[in-house]
């Protein structure tokens, strides 16, 4: 079986000579560094954004400009800048690299560079590093993905608040080698409580008898598209669940796919070795990816 995963896209040679925003600047992918003396790179110490572009327009912009001042403002973390100078910088980036549709960026905000190789905050002395990747992106998934269930948990907010878009993922690439050890493409997490959560990189849905179920959403990241996909559900009469469910309704589910703002809805064939339904792409998923979709184009 091929390697696959969420973030799977097209080859690109374009992506070869993007232009890359940093603190400020547009430059070559060749010369677009950052300190080894940065929060980020040291200790993992920052924030970020994924945005995707369909046709002109970043999909969900405020809601993904919302989130980060969010996630900064929790970490007590200054960006340096306002809304409107976020949105400039992206467009600025956007613009420079031609980029017109099917493209993904990401935007990366650390705590800037230390004046000692340490972990208080207090030595982050230069203001913050804020960092845009754009990249010419069209997902490729050749086959539904497949999950493994890991040990590593999506825990308390109290050790590491799920719900922030923190550089510190550690926890989730634990999750995902796991998975890879097990001979699946990524992870199944739980919560602490030992109910089905998300996965190492997606939000995580099943659907049953043609209902729609999901995580409470305690212990997984705030998705945008998770969102998305629940508030389609309510306005087109399909059953949908926020709740606590076990592994014994996963295996037994008809259909299971996973949300992210790469991927959209990306079909599961099967976890744990289990087939779930036929192993291909079901009626609910097939219908809220298209659903999905032309919510974009309206958007």
């Amino acid at each position: 079986m091929t390697d696959v995963t969420t973030h799977q896209a097209e080859d690109d040679a374009r992506n070869e000579e993007i232009l890359i925003y940093v603190d400020g600047r547009i430059v070559p992918k060749a010369q677009a560094m950052v300190s080894v003396y940065d929060s980020g790179f040291m200790l993992g110490d920052g924030v970020w954004e994924g945005l995707r572009l369909y046709d002109g327009k970043w999909a969900f912009l405020d809601e993904h400009i919302d989130r980060l001042f969010e996630a900064a403002k929790a970490i007590d973390l200054d960006i340096g800048m306002g809304r409107k100078g976020v949105i400039s910088a992206l467009l600025e980036t956007q613009n420079a690299n031609e980029m017109t549709t099917d493209a993904h960026a990401r935007l990366m905000v650390t705590r800037g560079i230390k004046t000692r190789p340490f972990q208080h905050p207090g030595l982050s002395r230069s203001g913050p590093t804020f960092v845009i990747i754009m990249e010419h992106s069209q997902p490729k998934i050749p086959r539904p993905i497949t999950l493994a269930t890991v040990p590593h948990q999506r825990g308390l907010p109290m050790t590491q608040d799920p719900k922030l878009n923190s550089h510190s993922k550690l926890n989730c690439i634990l999750a995902c080698i796991a998975a890879q050890k097990a001979g699946a493409d990524e992870a199944l997490m739980l919560d602490v409580h030992g109910f089905v959560n998300t996965t190492n990189a997606c939000n995580f849905f099943i659907v049953k008898n043609g209902a729609v179920w999901t995580s409470t959403g305690d212990y997984c990241m705030n998705g945008i598209t998770r969102q998305k996909v629940i508030d389609l559900c309510r306005a087109n009469d399909i059953p949908v669940f926020e709740r606590n469910y076990s592994l014994v309704d996963t295996y037994s589910a008809d259909e299971a796919f996973l949300t992210g703002t790469f991927g959209a809805q990306t079909p599961v064939s099967t976890i744990d070795g289990r087939a779930i339904g036929s192993g291909e792409p079901g009626p609910v998923t097939t219908r809220l990816r298209q659903l999905y979709k032309d919510l974009v184009g309206r958007a």
